[in-house]
């Protein structure tokens, strides 16, 4: 059964706003940042909160997409592009598993150097004038096709000066509204010496811990159709495209929202339904499965899988950092 997706010719962004609510109780904890804790703000409804954002979000997205146990795509996207990075002939990392993509170091810092030259290569002709954004994303769709979705910077300075850059295609993030604190606690026992020095580890510790409730919880996302467009690349690879990231989508809800221990989600219904284009309904995996089986097969052979050999001794640590190239210690690289 093929996947109807005339409806998205019209629009520029295909839009969710997705109801959430704990999987069990009422409770759950949000992400926090260093000297800042919880992520509150307000708004006209009153106090909302960031429980998850984009940038964490768009890392699960990937991982809709990994095998865990094979450490590898799971089996029905073989065929799609993306470098993976051995060390010793086994599995170190893959740029599915990478925050930045084809800028991670293990593959342009510290590998052998080969992939590197691939894309310098490849991409030699963007050095001088406009960046030719086709070129670009032909070579991103050849050797990564998650970077045309997630985003990827190209920081390097031999890769065009360091100005190759997309932006994020898929995006999301997840907001509570009308929120509360739920504040409990605990106590780290020492059944063995609960006096012991708590400094070293040992003893009975009690400890204060907030959590929240909230009115509403909503996973917001984002696909933007015109940036895909803009590409210039072929309508099969477009379709797979969206394809590929209404399937992370629908994976995502279908039980990849145990976000921490103390924070598992779920929708309040099975049927999704997009807010712009307005009735467009998010497909069943079985449905996204099978035309991402045929999508492939029609692009496979503008995709490749890539393996990259990385070599420890180009930097071993912080006390080899004098060894390491210049930029790859760029602190704005990525």
């Amino acid at each position: 059964m093929s996947i109807d997706l005339s409806p998205l010719d019209p629009v520029q962004r295909l839009l969710f706003e997705i109801p959430l609510v704990p999987l069990q109780g009422h409770r759950f904890q949000p992400t926090g940042f260093p000297s800042l804790g919880a992520a509150t703000f307000q708004t006209g409804k009153g106090t909302s909160l960031l429980v998850e954002s984009a940038q964490s979000m768009a890392n699960r997205l990937e991982l809709t997409c990994w095998d865990d146990a094979r450490q590898d795509l799971k089996s029905e996207l073989y065929g799609l592009s993306h470098v993976r990075v051995l060390r010793n002939g086994r599995f170190l990392t893959d740029t599915i598993l990478e925050s930045h993509r084809l800028n991670s170091p293990y593959l342009i810092v510290n590998s052998d150097k080969t992939f590197l030259d691939k894309l310098k290569s490849e991409l030699g002709v963007l050095e001088t004038g406009p960046i030719d954004r086709r070129k670009f994303a032909q070579v991103l769709l050849k050797y990564d096709i998650g970077s045309l979705l997630h985003g990827v910077f190209l920081a390097k300075k031999d890769l065009a000066g360091g100005r190759l850059r997309v932006a994020r295609a898929l995006s999301a993030f997840i907001e509570a509204d009308g929120v509360r604190i739920a504040a409990s606690g605990g106590v780290k026992n020492d059944h063995v010496n609960p006096s012991g020095d708590t400094k070293t580890g040992f003893g009975n510790v009690p400890f204060a811990r907030d959590e929240f409730t909230a009115e509403s919880i909503t996973l917001y996302v984002n696909l933007d159709l015109s940036q895909i467009r803009g590409y210039g690349i072929e309508a099969e690879v477009e379709k797979l495209l969206i394809l590929l990231s209404l399937y992370k989508l629908r994976v995502l809800i279908g039980g990849s929202l145990r976000l921490r221990t103390a924070c598992d989600l779920c929708p309040t219904e099975t049927s999704v339904y997009a807010s712009t284009p307005n009735g467009f309904a998010l497909p069943t995996l079985a449905e996204l499965t099978e035309a991402l089986k045929t999508i492939i097969a029609d692009c496979k052979d503008r995709m490749s899988v890539t393996e990259v050999t990385y070599n420890d001794e180009l930097n071993k640590g912080k006390e080899d950092a004098e060894d390491v190239p210049e930029d790859a210690t760029d602190k704005n690289e990525g």
